[in-house]
């Protein structure tokens, strides 16, 4: 007769507890990761969140009328003058930074030049941009502002933007305003049916 014996062990002590930690590290990892992407996502939702705001803090908007604007010896406007202002809770605007552009059904400039100059230096280079492809456009004068680019609340910047030979009679054209930051602000015009020296668009 043979006998045959079992080795029948249970787990001992430290091979639980080593299981034990084994499920415990597995677990902490796993947790580290689901918070760092909770983290992560919660911090991108913050900047979607803070963009969004900048972007509708930064708007401006236009005070009073749109004037267009032309010299005795031509028939079409040359230059177009507008006044802006932050809206209401609105942030500083770098007006340095935006860009103009401006088109109508036969032209289009999608970059005017910005000038520095300012007054009667400012509306000459107006008067002579129009009869050339190359637009340009700057603040012709300040209200309540001090002498930065910056628009900031409660001031207000008279602006100046020559137009094309084309914007002739009855000619319906857009201006476009695009801040460095914020949402781009439209102007859509007519001119009228007799173009004075100075006109009310509409």
């Amino acid at each position: 007769m043979s006998f045959r014996m079992k080795n029948d062990e249970g787990f001992t002590g430290l091979e639980a507890a080593i299981v034990l930690i084994a499920f415990v590290v597995v677990a902490a990892v796993f947790s580290y990761v689901v918070l760092g992407a909770g983290f992560f996502t919660t911090q991108k939702s913050q900047e979607v969140v803070h963009t969004g705001v900048d972007q509708a803090s930064s708007s401006m908007e236009i005070i009073g009328n749109t004037y267009g604007i032309r010299s005795a010896a031509v028939q079409y406007l040359q230059y177009v003058k507008f006044t802006i202002g932050n809206t209401a809770g609105g942030t500083g605007l770098d007006i340095s930074k935006m860009t103009v552009s401006y088109s109508d059904d036969t032209a289009r400039d999608a970059d005017a030049d910005y000038q520095t100059d300012s007054g009667y230096d400012l509306t000459d280079k107006l008067y002579t941009a129009s009869a050339t492809a190359n637009m340009q456009w700057g603040v012709i004068s300040k209200i309540n502002a001090d002498d930065d680019s910056l628009l900031e609340p409660g001031e207000q910047f008279i602006i100046g933007v020559s137009v094309p030979t084309s914007t002739t009679v009855n000619k319906p054209f857009s201006i476009n305003l695009q801040p460095a930051v914020g949402a781009v602000f439209q102007i859509k015009k007519s001119v009228p049916a007799y173009v004075d020296k100075i006109n009310i668009l509409y």
